[in-house]
């Protein structure tokens, strides 16, 4: 991944960014030396996104097929949610 100083950002604004795009799918903005962000185009943004759901959904799947779920009411769930508390 790319680096691109806040200093550099501050002088070339979103120019330095698309420069920087155009050759890698992800750039790290460093202030002050440090890695602080992650920039990136909005369609890489997307597609990250969609695989964050589905790991999600794989997840859940996986916790009912294993039988860890609790299938009950709204007041019932409150009721269980007062008691751990």
């Amino acid at each position: 991944m790319s680096h691109i100083s806040a200093n550099e950002l501050k002088t070339k604004g979103v120019a330095a960014i698309e420069a920087m795009l155009a050759l890698h799918s992800e750039a790290v903005v460093s202030v002050r030396g440090k890695d602080r962000f992650v920039v990136m185009d909005i369609a890489q943004y997307n597609y990250l996104r969609e695989c964050e759901l589905d790991a999600a959904l794989a997840e859940t799947r996986a916790d009912i097929k294993a039988g860890r779920v609790v299938e009950e009411s709204a007041d019932a769930h409150l009721s269980r949610l007062d008691k751990l508390v």
